[in-house]
Protein backbone atom coordinates (compact mmCIF):
# COMPACT_ATOMS: atom_id res chain seq x y z
CA UNK A 1 0.00 0.00 0.00
CA UNK A 2 1.38 3.20 -0.96
CA UNK A 3 1.93 6.36 1.76
CA UNK A 4 -0.18 8.14 0.49
CA UNK A 5 -3.12 6.27 0.95
CA UNK A 6 -2.32 4.11 4.22
CA UNK A 7 -2.57 5.74 7.57
CA UNK A 8 0.89 5.02 9.02
CA UNK A 9 3.23 8.44 9.14
CA UNK A 10 5.58 7.96 6.36
CA UNK A 11 8.90 7.05 7.10
CA UNK A 12 11.96 8.81 5.72
CA UNK A 13 15.40 7.15 5.02
CA UNK A 14 17.56 10.66 5.48
CA UNK A 15 20.96 9.78 3.48
CA UNK A 16 24.02 11.18 3.99
CA UNK A 17 27.40 11.11 4.24
CA UNK A 18 29.25 9.62 1.23
CA UNK A 19 32.38 9.06 -0.42
CA UNK A 20 33.00 12.47 -2.02
CA UNK A 21 35.35 15.12 -0.56
CA UNK A 22 32.32 16.81 1.08
CA UNK A 23 31.55 13.98 3.22
CA UNK A 24 31.64 16.42 6.76
CA UNK A 25 29.27 19.01 4.66
CA UNK A 26 26.82 16.55 4.06
CA UNK A 27 26.71 15.34 7.50
CA UNK A 28 26.44 18.69 9.00
CA UNK A 29 22.92 19.13 6.79
CA UNK A 30 22.11 15.85 7.73
CA UNK A 31 22.20 16.95 11.09
CA UNK A 32 20.40 20.33 10.32
CA UNK A 33 17.33 18.47 8.14
CA UNK A 34 16.95 15.62 11.33
CA UNK A 35 16.65 18.59 13.78
CA UNK A 36 13.99 19.91 11.35
CA UNK A 37 11.83 16.93 10.31
CA UNK A 38 8.30 17.09 12.33
CA UNK A 39 7.98 13.90 14.32
CA UNK A 40 4.86 14.38 14.39
CA UNK A 41 4.03 13.67 11.01
CA UNK A 42 7.32 11.46 10.15
CA UNK A 43 9.23 8.34 11.10
CA UNK A 44 12.78 8.99 10.62
CA UNK A 45 15.51 6.24 9.74
CA UNK A 46 18.91 8.07 9.55
CA UNK A 47 21.36 5.81 7.33
CA UNK A 48 24.97 7.07 6.80
CA UNK A 49 27.36 6.49 4.30
CA UNK A 50 30.81 6.00 5.10
CA UNK A 51 34.17 7.99 2.97
CA UNK A 52 34.71 4.68 2.33
CA UNK A 53 31.22 3.39 0.87
CA UNK A 54 29.73 1.52 3.59
CA UNK A 55 25.67 2.11 4.23
CA UNK A 56 25.56 2.27 8.35
CA UNK A 57 23.13 2.58 10.60
CA UNK A 58 23.56 5.91 12.90
CA UNK A 59 22.33 7.42 15.76
CA UNK A 60 19.33 9.84 15.30
CA UNK A 61 21.08 12.25 17.02
CA UNK A 62 21.83 15.68 15.15
CA UNK A 63 23.76 17.49 18.03
CA UNK A 64 26.62 14.69 16.93
CA UNK A 65 26.33 16.32 13.75
CA UNK A 66 27.45 19.65 14.09
CA UNK A 67 31.51 21.12 13.64
CA UNK A 68 32.97 20.85 17.29
CA UNK A 69 35.90 23.84 17.44
CA UNK A 70 37.24 23.17 14.24
CA UNK A 71 36.28 19.60 13.62
CA UNK A 72 34.35 18.14 10.93
CA UNK A 73 31.68 15.75 11.86
CA UNK A 74 32.21 12.17 9.96
CA UNK A 75 29.83 9.04 9.89
CA UNK A 76 32.50 6.94 11.12
CA UNK A 77 32.11 8.51 14.68
CA UNK A 78 28.00 8.00 14.41
CA UNK A 79 27.87 4.22 13.17
CA UNK A 80 26.58 2.33 15.74
CA UNK A 81 28.84 -0.56 14.33
CA UNK A 82 32.31 -0.61 12.66
CA UNK A 83 31.42 -3.40 10.19
CA UNK A 84 27.48 -3.43 10.22
CA UNK A 85 25.81 -2.54 6.65
CA UNK A 86 22.26 -1.24 5.76
CA UNK A 87 20.97 -2.60 2.15
CA UNK A 88 18.32 -1.09 0.24
CA UNK A 89 16.10 -3.19 -2.01
CA UNK A 90 17.28 -3.34 -5.35
CA UNK A 91 13.25 -4.41 -6.27
CA UNK A 92 10.51 -2.22 -6.87
CA UNK A 93 8.16 -4.56 -5.09
CA UNK A 94 9.63 -3.93 -1.85
CA UNK A 95 10.69 -1.48 -0.28
CA UNK A 96 11.82 -2.96 3.29
CA UNK A 97 15.64 -2.06 4.41
CA UNK A 98 17.74 -4.72 6.14
CA UNK A 99 20.72 -4.06 8.64
CA UNK A 100 22.96 -7.14 8.45
CA UNK A 101 26.37 -7.50 10.44
CA UNK A 102 29.11 -10.09 9.89
CA UNK A 103 27.89 -13.44 11.80
CA UNK A 104 24.17 -12.42 12.91
CA UNK A 105 20.87 -13.39 11.14
CA UNK A 106 19.36 -10.43 9.11
CA UNK A 107 17.35 -7.56 10.56
CA UNK A 108 14.82 -5.85 9.44
CA UNK A 109 14.51 -2.25 9.24
CA UNK A 110 11.04 -2.02 8.29
CA UNK A 111 9.45 -0.52 5.15
CA UNK A 112 10.96 3.38 3.27
CA UNK A 113 8.45 5.49 1.97
CA UNK A 114 10.66 8.48 0.79
CA UNK A 115 14.47 8.61 0.44
CA UNK A 116 15.82 12.25 1.64
CA UNK A 117 19.22 12.18 -0.17
CA UNK A 118 21.87 15.18 1.42
CA UNK A 119 24.80 13.91 -0.11
CA UNK A 120 26.56 16.35 -1.65
CA UNK A 121 29.14 15.66 -4.64
CA UNK A 122 30.23 12.58 -6.62
CA UNK A 123 29.04 9.01 -5.29
CA UNK A 124 24.97 10.99 -4.37
CA UNK A 125 23.98 14.34 -5.61
CA UNK A 126 25.52 13.40 -9.46
CA UNK A 127 22.70 11.04 -10.37
CA UNK A 128 24.06 7.58 -9.08
CA UNK A 129 22.01 7.51 -5.84
CA UNK A 130 18.98 8.55 -7.73
CA UNK A 131 19.69 5.60 -10.49
CA UNK A 132 19.69 3.18 -7.42
CA UNK A 133 16.49 4.77 -5.94
CA UNK A 134 14.76 4.49 -9.54
CA UNK A 135 15.64 0.75 -9.48
CA UNK A 136 14.22 -0.06 -5.84
CA UNK A 137 11.11 1.88 -6.61
CA UNK A 138 11.41 4.65 -3.67
CA UNK A 139 10.40 8.01 -4.23
CA UNK A 140 13.27 10.54 -2.77
CA UNK A 141 13.24 14.56 -2.89
CA UNK A 142 15.19 16.41 -5.42
CA UNK A 143 15.90 16.19 -8.82
CA UNK A 144 15.97 12.91 -10.82
CA UNK A 145 19.31 11.18 -12.39
CA UNK A 146 19.72 13.31 -15.52
CA UNK A 147 19.01 16.86 -13.84
CA UNK A 148 21.62 15.62 -11.05
CA UNK A 149 24.34 14.40 -13.33
CA UNK A 150 24.19 17.66 -14.83
CA UNK A 151 24.11 20.17 -12.02
CA UNK A 152 26.87 17.71 -10.49
CA UNK A 153 29.04 18.22 -13.89
CA UNK A 154 29.82 21.79 -14.79
CA UNK A 155 31.08 21.32 -17.74
CA UNK A 156 27.51 20.09 -19.59
CA UNK A 157 26.04 22.11 -16.78
CA UNK A 158 27.41 24.80 -18.91
CA UNK A 159 26.74 23.76 -22.15
CA UNK A 160 23.06 22.99 -21.26
CA UNK A 161 22.69 26.34 -20.19
CA UNK A 162 24.07 28.01 -22.95
CA UNK A 163 21.83 25.99 -25.30
CA UNK A 164 18.82 26.91 -23.44
CA UNK A 165 20.17 30.70 -24.28
CA UNK A 166 21.87 31.46 -20.34
CA UNK A 167 24.55 33.73 -19.98
CA UNK A 168 27.75 31.77 -18.81
CA UNK A 169 31.02 33.30 -17.89
CA UNK A 170 33.92 32.05 -20.29
CA UNK A 171 35.34 28.73 -19.30
CA UNK A 172 37.60 25.79 -21.07
CA UNK A 173 37.92 22.36 -19.57
CA UNK A 174 41.03 20.02 -19.29
CA UNK A 175 39.93 16.50 -19.98
CA UNK A 176 41.28 13.55 -17.70
CA UNK A 177 43.41 11.92 -21.25
CA UNK A 178 44.58 15.88 -22.18
CA UNK A 179 46.51 16.50 -18.74
CA UNK A 180 47.84 12.66 -18.57
CA UNK A 181 48.61 12.13 -22.07
CA UNK A 182 50.42 15.64 -23.00
CA UNK A 183 50.42 18.40 -20.07
CA UNK A 184 52.06 20.73 -22.30
CA UNK A 185 49.20 20.85 -25.20
CA UNK A 186 46.94 21.13 -21.90
CA UNK A 187 49.13 23.71 -20.25
CA UNK A 188 48.96 25.33 -23.51
CA UNK A 189 45.24 25.69 -24.13
CA UNK A 190 44.81 27.15 -20.42
CA UNK A 191 47.60 29.80 -21.19
CA UNK A 192 45.84 31.04 -25.00
CA UNK A 193 42.26 30.97 -22.38
CA UNK A 194 44.06 33.21 -20.27
CA UNK A 195 45.58 35.11 -23.07
CA UNK A 196 42.41 35.92 -24.25
CA UNK A 197 39.86 36.47 -20.88
CA UNK A 198 43.43 37.40 -18.35
CA UNK A 199 44.84 36.60 -15.56
CA UNK A 200 44.15 35.41 -12.82
CA UNK A 201 42.01 32.49 -13.35
CA UNK A 202 40.10 30.04 -11.12
CA UNK A 203 40.99 26.02 -11.56
CA UNK A 204 38.35 23.89 -10.28
CA UNK A 205 37.13 20.25 -9.93
CA UNK A 206 34.56 19.76 -12.72
CA UNK A 207 32.89 17.46 -10.71
CA UNK A 208 33.02 18.72 -7.02
CA UNK A 209 31.46 21.70 -4.57
CA UNK A 210 31.59 23.63 -1.71
CA UNK A 211 34.38 25.67 -3.29
CA UNK A 212 36.76 22.14 -2.47
CA UNK A 213 39.75 21.67 -4.52
CA UNK A 214 39.74 24.94 -6.19
CA UNK A 215 42.67 27.48 -6.78
CA UNK A 216 42.99 31.39 -7.80
CA UNK A 217 45.68 31.19 -10.14
CA UNK A 218 47.55 34.48 -10.51
CA UNK A 219 50.01 33.29 -13.30
CA UNK A 220 51.73 30.82 -15.31
CA UNK A 221 53.76 29.63 -12.11
CA UNK A 222 51.32 28.59 -9.22
CA UNK A 223 48.96 26.70 -12.72
CA UNK A 224 50.40 23.32 -12.93
CA UNK A 225 50.08 22.89 -8.83
CA UNK A 226 45.98 24.34 -9.04
CA UNK A 227 45.56 21.91 -12.01
CA UNK A 228 46.84 18.86 -9.74
CA UNK A 229 44.78 20.05 -6.57
CA UNK A 230 41.92 19.93 -8.99
CA UNK A 231 42.65 16.70 -10.01
CA UNK A 232 42.88 15.41 -6.67
CA UNK A 233 39.35 15.70 -6.33
CA UNK A 234 38.18 15.14 -10.08
CA UNK A 235 40.35 14.27 -12.92
CA UNK A 236 38.37 16.36 -15.04
CA UNK A 237 39.41 20.19 -14.56
CA UNK A 238 37.40 23.42 -15.80
CA UNK A 239 39.42 26.75 -15.68
CA UNK A 240 37.15 30.05 -15.41
CA UNK A 241 38.04 33.27 -16.09
CA UNK A 242 37.72 36.02 -12.98
CA UNK A 243 33.86 38.01 -13.30
CA UNK A 244 34.31 41.16 -11.95
CA UNK A 245 30.96 42.08 -9.85
CA UNK A 246 29.16 40.89 -7.00
CA UNK A 247 28.30 37.31 -5.89
CA UNK A 248 23.83 36.56 -5.86
CA UNK A 249 22.59 33.38 -5.08
CA UNK A 250 18.59 32.46 -5.56
CA UNK A 251 16.97 29.39 -4.25
CA UNK A 252 14.38 27.87 -6.20
CA UNK A 253 11.31 25.64 -4.69
CA UNK A 254 8.65 23.25 -6.60
CA UNK A 255 5.46 24.19 -5.32
CA UNK A 256 1.95 22.98 -6.36
CA UNK A 257 1.88 25.44 -9.41
CA UNK A 258 5.68 24.84 -10.30
CA UNK A 259 9.02 26.03 -9.67
CA UNK A 260 9.80 29.18 -7.60
CA UNK A 261 12.63 31.84 -6.32
CA UNK A 262 12.97 33.25 -3.42
CA UNK A 263 14.28 36.28 -2.56
CA UNK A 264 18.21 36.65 -3.42
CA UNK A 265 21.19 36.89 -1.23
CA UNK A 266 24.42 38.20 -1.81
CA UNK A 267 27.53 36.85 -0.63
CA UNK A 268 29.84 39.73 0.26
CA UNK A 269 33.71 40.37 -0.64
CA UNK A 270 35.11 37.69 2.40
CA UNK A 271 38.17 39.71 3.57
CA UNK A 272 40.18 37.35 5.67
CA UNK A 273 40.02 34.60 2.16
CA UNK A 274 40.98 35.63 -1.33
CA UNK A 275 37.40 34.28 -2.33
CA UNK A 276 34.66 32.44 -1.00
CA UNK A 277 36.23 29.05 -0.59
CA UNK A 278 35.77 25.80 1.80
CA UNK A 279 36.95 27.76 4.98
CA UNK A 280 35.05 31.03 4.62
CA UNK A 281 31.75 29.29 4.47
CA UNK A 282 32.27 26.24 6.80
CA UNK A 283 34.37 26.84 9.29
CA UNK A 284 34.78 30.67 9.67
CA UNK A 285 30.78 31.36 8.48
CA UNK A 286 30.64 33.94 6.43
CA UNK A 287 27.36 35.67 6.47
CA UNK A 288 25.42 36.05 3.27
CA UNK A 289 23.12 39.37 3.02
CA UNK A 290 19.22 38.57 3.02
CA UNK A 291 17.76 39.56 0.87
CA UNK A 292 20.40 41.05 -1.48
CA UNK A 293 20.07 44.77 -2.22
CA UNK A 294 18.97 44.89 -4.94
CA UNK A 295 16.62 46.67 -7.29
CA UNK A 296 13.34 45.64 -7.98
CA UNK A 297 14.34 44.90 -11.83
CA UNK A 298 16.94 43.15 -10.55
CA UNK A 299 15.31 40.82 -8.21
CA UNK A 300 12.82 40.21 -10.80
CA UNK A 301 15.72 38.87 -13.64
CA UNK A 302 17.98 37.07 -11.19
CA UNK A 303 14.59 35.10 -9.79
CA UNK A 304 13.28 35.10 -13.38
CA UNK A 305 16.85 33.51 -14.25
CA UNK A 306 17.17 30.92 -11.64
CA UNK A 307 13.69 29.40 -12.64
CA UNK A 308 14.84 29.12 -16.28
CA UNK A 309 18.14 27.68 -14.89
CA UNK A 310 15.95 24.83 -12.91
CA UNK A 311 13.42 24.47 -16.33
CA UNK A 312 16.81 24.02 -18.62
CA UNK A 313 18.50 21.44 -16.48
CA UNK A 314 14.67 19.47 -15.92
CA UNK A 315 15.47 19.99 -12.49
CA UNK A 316 12.69 18.78 -9.74
CA UNK A 317 11.91 19.63 -5.82
CA UNK A 318 14.96 22.58 -5.55
CA UNK A 319 17.87 24.44 -6.57
CA UNK A 320 20.09 26.88 -5.43
CA UNK A 321 21.43 29.25 -8.67
CA UNK A 322 24.63 30.60 -8.34
CA UNK A 323 25.36 34.44 -10.09
CA UNK A 324 27.60 37.09 -10.81
CA UNK A 325 25.83 40.54 -11.01
CA UNK A 326 28.80 42.19 -13.09
CA UNK A 327 29.93 45.76 -13.29
CA UNK A 328 28.01 46.03 -16.90
CA UNK A 329 25.22 45.18 -15.12
CA UNK A 330 24.27 42.09 -16.20
CA UNK A 331 23.72 38.47 -14.52
CA UNK A 332 25.99 35.54 -15.53
CA UNK A 333 25.25 32.70 -14.12
CA UNK A 334 27.70 30.34 -12.31
CA UNK A 335 26.36 27.11 -11.47
CA UNK A 336 23.00 25.42 -9.87
CA UNK A 337 23.04 22.94 -6.70
CA UNK A 338 20.88 20.48 -7.37
CA UNK A 339 21.21 19.07 -3.54
CA UNK A 340 22.33 22.81 -1.77
CA UNK A 341 23.33 22.57 1.87
CA UNK A 342 20.55 22.54 4.45
CA UNK A 343 23.17 23.44 7.43
CA UNK A 344 22.51 26.30 10.04
CA UNK A 345 24.31 29.28 8.04
CA UNK A 346 23.27 27.68 4.33
CA UNK A 347 22.19 30.44 1.62
CA UNK A 348 19.49 28.15 0.83
CA UNK A 349 17.13 28.12 3.68
CA UNK A 350 17.71 31.09 4.75
CA UNK A 351 16.57 32.50 1.43
CA UNK A 352 13.56 30.93 1.75
CA UNK A 353 13.30 31.73 5.67
CA UNK A 354 13.27 35.46 4.72
CA UNK A 355 10.25 34.37 1.59
CA UNK A 356 7.89 33.15 4.18
CA UNK A 357 8.82 29.58 4.07
CA UNK A 358 10.15 28.41 7.51
CA UNK A 359 13.03 25.53 8.08
CA UNK A 360 9.86 22.96 8.65
CA UNK A 361 7.70 23.83 5.91
CA UNK A 362 10.78 23.78 3.34
CA UNK A 363 11.26 20.09 4.92
CA UNK A 364 8.10 19.10 4.54
CA UNK A 365 7.42 20.90 1.50
CA UNK A 366 10.19 18.16 -0.46
CA UNK A 367 9.10 15.08 1.43
CA UNK A 368 5.63 15.88 0.18
CA UNK A 369 6.37 16.51 -3.13
CA UNK A 370 8.63 13.30 -3.02
CA UNK A 371 5.87 11.52 -1.85
CA UNK A 372 3.36 12.65 -4.51
CA UNK A 373 5.81 11.80 -7.45
CA UNK A 374 6.47 8.56 -8.98
CA UNK A 375 9.74 7.41 -9.95
CA UNK A 376 10.30 6.41 -13.48
CA UNK A 377 9.99 8.02 -16.46
CA UNK A 378 8.07 11.65 -15.39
Amino acid sequence: MSSQTSSHKPRVAVVFGGRSSEHAISVLTAGAVLRAIDRDKYEVLPIGITTDGRWALTADDPERMAIAGRQLPSVAALAESAEGGVVLPVDPTSREVVYTEPGSVPKALGEVDVVFPVLHGPYGEDGTLQGLLELSGIPYVGSGVLASAVGQDKDYMKRVFTSFGLPVGPYEVIRPREWEKDPAAARKKIVDFAGEHGWPLFVKPARAGSSIGITKVDDLADLDEAVEEARRHDPKVIVEALLRGREIECGVLEFEDGPRASVPAEIPPVTAHDFYDFEAKYIDSAAGIVPAPLTAEQTAKVRELAVEAFEAASCEGLVRADFFLQDNGEFVINEINTLPGFTPISMYPRMWQESGVSYPELIDRLLQAALNRSTGLR
